[in-house]
């Protein structure tokens, strides 16, 4: 425990040191059994360090627009939760689910043809026959939710953005 802390000290002093954004790492995002049920309590301090900061490197949280690699101008951004997207106005995305498409089980991930990647977030189950890239319509909801729907279909499921 005395390595994780110190570990997340470390880290926590070379972000700032090195002027780089604000990063969650995984020991401040979980609770203790949340760490240990994904086993990261088996991890050596230098392996957990190498795994926040690949995390780190990927992390839409930290981007900003500018530096290489991140969100471009003109990428469609509905949906994540960046801070500078607090003023965004919300409106319906319409896209293709990019191959086979038999429904959600409670935690699908749907990729749309459009680049962007959403997950359920409620646990509704919804089963069709097999088609292929159907049109699906993801529109702002209450409270800063999304919801999916396919097109022909009279089901929706809650969603949230990941990429």
């Amino acid at each position: 425990m005395n390595k994780i802390l110190l570990t997340m000290l470390i880290i926590t002093i070379s972000a700032s040191a090195a002027g780089q954004p604000a990063f969650s790492s995984l020991e401040e995002q979980m609770n203790g059994k949340e760490f240990s049920a994904a086993g990261l309590e088996k991890l050596t301090p230098d392996e957990l360090a190498a795994l926040n900061q690949w995390i780190r490197s990927r992390s839409l949280a930290t981007l900003d627009a500018g530096q290489p690699g991140t969100l471009g101008e003109g990428e469609d951004l509905r949906g994540l939760e960046l801070q500078k997207m607090k003023d965004m106005p919300r409106t319906a995305i319409k896209s293709r689910v990019v191959g086979t498409f038999t429904g959600w089980d409670g935690q699908t991930t749907f990729r749309l043809e459009n680049g962007m990647i959403w997950q359920q977030v409620d646990k509704d189950k919804f089963y069709i026959k097999a088609v292929k890239d159907p049109l699906v319509t993801i529109e702002p909801g209450m409270l800063k939710t999304w919801r999916l729907s396919v097109e022909g279909y009279s089901s929706d499921c809650r969603v949230k953005r990941i990429q």
